[in-house]
């Protein structure tokens, strides 16, 4: 057991993590590791939000200023509109699959260190 854990509980549950003070967070909060975190984080999450949010605007604007391409049929009653509406929601699901695997390839070994390091009181 390590010299700083509490003991187990009488009923054989696991000790209660250590609870980090303001000065620790602070002192995290300036550390490389939690700068390598967030860098991580945000070199993945604000690219993808920006592509995104620019497919969706080019998405409404067509749809408001280009009817005439977006109602061009494909086939049958299939129109571009339409493609491109449940493109929408297929862009939108591949993203989401996209960062829970970056999140638990680069975001969640780093998150996990520093929360062991943080309620080990190390």
């Amino acid at each position: 057991m390590a010299p700083d854990a509490s003991p187990p509980s009488k009923d054989g549950e696991a000790p209660a993590p250590h609870a980090p003070s303001t000065e620790e967070f602070l002192q995290e909060q300036a550390s490389p590791e939690f700068g390598e975190l967030r860098k991580a984080h945000r070199s993945f999450a604000f690219p993808l939000t920006v592509a995104f949010i620019v497919w969706y605007l080019a998405y409404v604007l067509l749809s408001n200023y280009a009817g005439d391409f977006m109602g061009t049929k494909l086939f049958g009653n299939i129109n571009v509109a339409l493609v491109l509406g449940l493109a929408q929601f297929l862009t939108t699901f591949l993203i989401a699959w996209f960062y829970s695997r970056h999140a638990a390839a680069k975001l969640d070994p780093k998150a996990e260190a520093i929360k062991s390091r943080m309620e080990g009181g190390a």
